[in-house]
């Protein structure tokens, strides 16, 4: 049990501390930091640009249309604002063993620190493009849909568990993301954006029409199936045209037991990523790079949000605005230490396609 500094006194036979052991962090191996601007204030906002596609013409003989240059662009702000404060007291530091417990402490404020970041990060599974998940479908009853995105259902039993998931009906050609859930036999969709005014434009659908809610549960993964559904996030990734370079899929230990006990599955970690081993690299599989992470965000009853992703998907800044700052402690003897850490990070809405989840359990 830990107790306060100074109560195990000059009495031991080891001037070693035990150092804090965390899981390394994967944030900086699955984000892109390819952004504009200064981070220099809390709160602070910087740029994701990037550069519409143009399309190739049909040439006539007749003189070309030219086509304009489009940026695409998109804020990120740096929402999280972290700070840590400690003191060391000049009695405490006399009477203990431990005579320089800073070196100790400030390798574990760095591995919390990272470990906070990694869950901020893997919590933007639900920014990722509607209809790019896989795990159990729920396809019960049909349903009509209006104008503006009012789904009515007939033998269906929705749930609010259904907000944010992908929704597609028979009739329509792309997928839209389930913003409300009202009841069993009501719910609305609307456009799979974030950054664009929120609206539904697939028009209506008559009632009777087959439909799916995409991922409503997650699917249950054994060895004789990993490899299948690991192919399939392959396949949503290539179909969207995402590119093949910097892909990652991020498995929960629970899951990630059964890729080296799947039938035909060979581990291979090339030798450039033998440096990536100790940040959770097992292999590189279907053109992912197989990270491990006990930081992938869910449980094994209600579902890991695992994530399928090129890592231009994600944009994370951070900075830390104050470091090291040291103090006397008014009124005591000996110092006080802190600093102050912020950031944040983005998915536009060009890149929610560079990303699939894999909804499962073990």
């Amino acid at each position: 049990m830990p107790s306060a500094f100074a109560t195990k006194l000059a009495e031991a036979f080891s001037a070693k501390v035990m150092k804090e052991m965390y899981a390394n962090s994967v944030y900086d191996l699955i984000t892109n930091r390819d952004y504009e601007g200064d981070v220099n204030a809390v709160g602070s906002k910087v740029n994701i640009l990037s550069l519409a596609r143009i399309s190739e013409q049909v040439y006539t003989g007749a003189n070309l249309a030219p086509a304009s240059i489009q940026e695409v662009n998109g804020q990120l702000s740096l929402s999280q604002q972290k700070a840590f404060y400690w003191k060391e007291n000049t009695i405490d530091k006399w009477k203990s063993y431990i005579k320089e417990p800073k070196p100790v402490i400030v390798d574990q404020l760095a591995q919390e620190r990272k470990k906070n970041v990694d869950a901020f990060v893997l919590g933007f599974y639900p920014n990722i493009a509607a209809g790019n998940r896989i795990g159990t479908d729920y396809v019960t009853g049909t349903v009509a849909v209006d104008v503006n995105g009012n789904v009515t259902g007939s033998g269906t039993t929705f749930t609010s568990a259904m907000v944010g998931k992908g929704f597609k009906a028979t009739g329509q050609s792309v997928w839209y993301r389930v913003i409300t859930y009202t009841s069993a036999t009501s719910i609305v969709i609307q456009n799979d954006t974030y950054d664009d005014v929120a609206a539904y434009t697939g028009g209506v659908i008559n009632a009777g029409a087959s439909y799916t809610v995409q991922a409503n549960t997650p699917l249950a993964i054994t060895a004789s199936n990993i490899l299948k559904e690991i192919i399939a996030l392959g396949v949503i990734l290539d179909n969207q045209e995402v590119p093949e370079a910097d892909r990652f899929l991020i498995l929960h230990p629970t899951i990630a037991q059964y890729i080296p006990q799947g039938s035909g599955l060979a581990l291979n970690v090339p030798a450039a990523y033998q440096d990536l081993i100790v940040k959770g690299l097992m292999a590189e599989l279907q053109g992912f790079k197989v990270i491990k992470s006990a930081r992938v965000l869910g449980d094994n009853v209600n579902g890991y949000h695992c994530i399928a992703a090129n890592r231009n998907w994600l944009t994370f800044a951070d900075k830390v605005l104050e470091v090291g700052i040291e103090e006397d402690q008014i009124g005591n003897f000996g110092s006080a230490f802190k600093d102050l850490y912020v950031y944040g990070a983005k998915v536009t809405d060009n890149r929610l396609k560079f990303a699939a989840e894999f909804f499962v359990t073990g």
